[in-house]
């Protein structure tokens, strides 16, 4: 029996995937969390062989909470769950450890198939995804501006896309505010932009809000 553990934030998402998880006779939910640090905190004393993690939840996101589930003794393997069917968040995901990355409106057949995957070792990476990597990703010269982020300055980004100001950041990352200012001002260089409106119009024109 596979053992899987879901991290989701939304209530709905995590019974549906539950429920589906369910009917097959092979695997079995035997935790779930709605955010990060609740997630480390139920795999200290639950055994499983898969997380199901959905990328951007609140706290300790997806991304950030990838290499601390890595260094527990005797890891689980990682299947990202993500809204982005974005080349370059796959990638950065799979950078930092995780096994495989699906995208929550896939079939939901194929996430099981993927769950069984990475439970037996193996990668896995949404079909439709997997032909945009190879193109985006590999090709330096498309690759848009956001891929030049540290893993770091991202967070920082995907947080004030999503309304957060910069002391709410700051109590999020457990950093000082002038740390996050910092990544805040290098993040909007990077990207080009003068403004917070900037900012957002960039998140959604790419997908990443």
């Amino acid at each position: 029996m596979i053992r899987v553990l879901v991290a989701e934030d939304h209530t709905i998402v995590r019974e549906g995937i539950k429920q589906l998880i369910g009917l097959a006779k092979d695997l079995s939910v035997v935790g779930e969390a709605s955010n990060g640090e609740q997630l480390l905190e139920v795999l200290r004393h639950t055994p499983c062989e898969v997380v199901l993690l959905d990328i951007s939840m609140p706290g300790v996101n997806g991304l950030e909470a990838i290499p601390r589930i890595r260094a527990l003794n005797n890891p689980p393997a990682i299947l990202v769950l993500s809204m982005h069917d974005e080349a370059q968040m796959a990638a950065r995901a799979l950078k930092v450890g995780a096994a495989g990355y699906a995208t929550k409106d896939s079939d939901p057949a194929l996430l099981l198939t993927a769950i069984r995957k990475v439970a037996a070792g193996g990668r896995y990476i949404d079909p439709d995804l997997a032909d945009r990597m190879v193109f985006e990703v590999g090709l330096t010269d498309s690759r848009p501006l956001h891929a030049l982020l540290s893993e770091r300055e991202f967070s920082v980004f995907e947080r004030l896309a999503q309304g957060a100001n910069v002391n709410d950041i700051a109590q999020q990352l457990a950093l000082s505010s002038k740390t996050i200012s910092t990544h805040k001002a290098r993040l909007m260089q990077k990207l080009n932009i003068t403004s917070l409106a900037e900012l957002v119009k960039y998140a959604m024109e790419h997908k990443l809000l």
